[in-house]
C-alpha cells in the first residue's frame, strides 16, 4: 500500500475555547457529563510520508499547528529576573499585612493605659480588624476571579492605605473601631498576592519561592516591633500607625508595573494579552517563548462558592477551612500570647494557672524596653521557622509539612503548664512560634495549588475568611480567658492544633510537583494528551492501484 494507506493518527487534546476550534479546523463536542462549560476538542492528521515528504490531506492544506498551554510557556521560561521583580512587589503587600497584624499587640496595651479601657474593649480592637478581613476576603476573592488579580490586590492595597491613615487620627475609641475595622477589610484581600504570584512560578520553583515570599512577612512583622520601639516612647501610638502604611504607599506607586495573571487571562478567552504577558516574561529572563499556538480555556461562569464542593473538591474544601482557622487561631494568639504573659508581674505564677487579673481592671502597664525586645527575639523566630518549613515542604510535601509544625506547637506549648521562668519561657514560644508561623506559610503554599484557575482566588478568599475568623475569636482567649485560667487558655490552643495536625494528614491530594490546574476537569484528565493509533484498511483508493 502506498502513503494514502499509512495508519492514521489520531489525538486527542482538551481544548478550552470554542472558537479556538475553527481557526485550526477541529471537531469539537461539548462535555456535558462533567456538568461543566469546556469543550474536548479532536486532532484527526495522517502520519506524513518520509518518501513524499508531505501529509495526507486529512483537512485540506492545513497542517497541523502546534499548540502550548500556559504551563508550557512557564516552563520553558522557567524563573529568571521577573519573578525576582514580582517578589518584591508582591512581597511589599505581605510586608504590609504583617505590620498591621503585629502592631495589634502593640496598640492594645498602650491604649489600655492611655484610654483606661477595659479588657474587653482592648480585645474589640484586635477582634474587629478580623471581622473585616472575615468579611471582606470572599468578596476579594470574588472580584479577583471574575475581574482579574491584580485589579482585586490593587484596589484592596489602596483601600488600606487610606483607612490606615485615617486610623492615626481617631479621636475616640468608637471611631478608632470603626477605622479598624474598615482596614481589616482592605487587608482581607492580601492573600490574593500569593494568587498572582503563584500564577506566574514554573512548577519546580513553585514551592520554594511562595515559601521565600513568606520572609516578607517576617520581614514586616521585626521592622514593626522595630518601629514601636523607636517611635512609642516619643512619639506615641498615633505616629505608629501613620508609619505602619509607607510599604503600602510604596506598592500603590510601583503597582502600575504588575501584570495580570496569563492564566487568568487565557481563562477570559484573552489570548493575546496573554501571549504579550508571556512575551515580556520570556524577554526580561532572556529566554525563548514555546512555538505555536496558545491554547485558551474559557468558562463561562467563574467565581462561584458552589465550585468548592463539586465532589472532588468538598473534603479538600472543608479540611483546608479548618486548618486555616487553626493557624491563624494559633498563630495570633501566640502573638497576643507574648505580650500578655510578659506583662505578667509573676511569670512563674502564671504559668501555673494563677489568675494575672490585676486587683483593679483599669490597672495598665506599659510595655517597657524589655517587653518589646523579647517581642523582637520571639518574633525573629519566624526567620528560623520558614528555614525549616523551606526544607521540609520541597522533601516530605506539603500535608506532612503542615502536620508536622502543628504537632510541634502543641509539644512546645506543653512546658508553659510548669513553672518555667521567663527565659525559658521566652524560649518555647520562640520555638512554638516558628513552627506555627512555618505552618500557615505551608497552607498559604498548599491552597493555591490545590484549587484550579477557575476559582483559585475564591478558594483563598474563602480559607482566609475561616481563618480570620480563627483570629477574630484568639483575642478573647488569649486576652480575656487567659485572665481567668492559664492552663484552660494553653489547652484550648493545644486542642486545636492536635486536630490541625490529623486534619493536615487527612486531605485527599498533595500537590508536591503537581502543576497548576486550569480547571476541575483537568484534576480528573491529568491534563495529558492521549494518542491512539488505528489501522486504516483500504478505506480509499491507492494511487499504486
Amino acid at each position: 500500500m502506498g502513503r494514502w494507506s499509512r495508519p492514521a493518527e489520531v489525538i486527542y487534546r482538551r481544548f478550552k475555547n470554542r472558537e479556538h476550534s475553527g481557526e485550526t479546523n477541529f471537531v469539537c463536542h461539548s462535555d456535558e457529563s462533567q456538568g461543566t462549560d469546556n469543550e474536548i476538542c479532536t486532532i484527526t492528521s495522517a502520519r506524513v510520508d518520509s518518501a513524499a515528504g508531505r501529509s495526507a490531506p486529512a483537512y485540506g492544506s492545513n497542517e497541523e499547528e502546534e499548540t502550548f498551554t500556559v504551563d508550557d510557556a512557564l516552563e520553558a521560561i522557567g524563573f529568571g529576573k521577573f519573578q525576582w521583580k514580582m517578589s518584591l512587589l508582591t512581597g511589599l503587600s505581605w510586608v504590609a499585612d504583617a505590620m498591621e497584624m503585629m502592631i495589634l499587640s502593640i496598640l492594645g496595651p498602650q491604649l489600655h493605659c492611655e484610654w483606661r479601657l477595659p479588657s474587653y474593649q482592648v480585645a474589640l480592637i484586635t477582634s474587629v480588624v478580623f471581622v473585616g478581613m472575615g468579611i471582606s476576603s470572599p468578596v476579594w476573592g470574588n472580584v479577583s476571579d471574575k475581574y482579574g488579580r491584580k485589579i482585586g490586590l490593587t484596589i484592596c492595597m489602596c483601600w488600606t492605605l487610606y483607612y490606615g491613615l485615617l486610623s492615626a487620627f481617631a479621636p475616640v475609641y468608637g471611631w478608632l473601631l470603626v477605622l479598624r475595622g474598615l482596614v481589616g477589610f482592605g487587608i482581607g484581600g492580601a492573600p490574593q498576592s500569593v494568587t498572582l504570584y503563584s500564577e506566574f512560578l514554573p512548577v519546580k520553583s513553585r514551592g520554594i519561592c511562595v515559601m521565600l515570599i513568606a520572609a516578607f512577612w517576617a520581614v514586616g512583622s521585626v521592622f514593626e516591633v522595630l518601629l514601636a520601639l523607636w517611635v512609642m516612647p516619643t512619639l506615641g501610638w498615633r505616629w505608629l500607625l501613620g508609619l505602619s502604611t509607607l510599604p503600602m504607599a510604596i506598592f500603590v506607586c510601583f503597582c502600575f508595573w504588575l501584570p495580570e495573571s496569563p492564566r487568568f487571562d487565557v481563562l477570559m478567552g484573552n489570548r493575546e494579552k496573554a501571549m504579550r504577558t508571556l512575551t515580556r516574561i520570556a524577554k526580561d529572563n532572556g529566554k525563548a517563548m514555546p512555538q505555536g499556538i496558545l491554547v485558551a480555556y474559557k468558562k463561562k461562569e467563574r467565581g462561584q462558592i458552589k465550585d468548592l464542593f463539586t465532589p472532588q473538591y468538598w473534603k479538600t474544601t472543608l479540611l483546608l477551612w479548618f486548618i486555616w482557622f487553626a493557624n491563624a487561631f494559633s498563630y495570633y494568639g501566640i502573638v497576643l500570647l507574648t505580650t500578655e504573659m510578659f506583662q505578667s508581674k509573676d511569670t512563674c505564677g502564671a504559668t501555673q494557672g494563677a489568675k494575672i487579673e490585676p486587683s483593679c481592671s483599669l490597672e495598665c502597664k506599659y510595655l517597657t524596653s524589655a517587653d518589646y525586645k523579647d517581642l523582637l527575639w520571639t518574633t525573629l523566630a519566624e526567620f528560623p521557622g520558614l528555614v525549616v518549613v523551606l526544607l521540609a515542604v520541597e522533601y516530605i510535601g506539603r500535608k506532612k509539612s503542615m502536620a508536622m509544625c502543628f504537632f510541634m506547637f502543641s509539644l512546645c506549648i506543653l512546658p508553659a503548664y510548669a513553672c518555667i521562668g521567663r527565659t525559658a519561657l521566652t524560649v518555647f514560644i520562640f520555638i512554638a512560634r516558628a513552627f506555627i508561623s512555618g505552618g500557615f506559610q505551608v497552607v498559604y503554599v498548599y491552597t493555591p495549588e490545590v484549587f484550579p484557575t477557575e476559582n483559585r482566588a475564591l478558594a483563598m478568599g474563602t480559607s482566609s475568611a475561616l481563618g480570620r475568623v480563627g483570629a477574630l475569636i484568639t483575642p478573647f482567649v488569649a486576652q480575656v480567658m487567659l485572665r481567668s485560667s492559664v492552663y484552660g487558655t494553653l489547652s484550648v490552643y493545644l486542642g486545636c492544633c492536635l486536630l490541625a495536625g490529623v486534619a493536615s494528614l487527612m486531605l485527599p491530594i498533595e500537590t508536591l510537583g503537581r502543576g497548576l490546574q486550569e480547571s476541575g476537569l483537568d484534576q480528573e484528565a491529568g491534563r495529558q494528551t492521549t494518542t491512539t493509533t488505528s489501522q486504516a484498511n483500504a478505506t480509499a483508493p491507492s494511487p499504486d492501484r
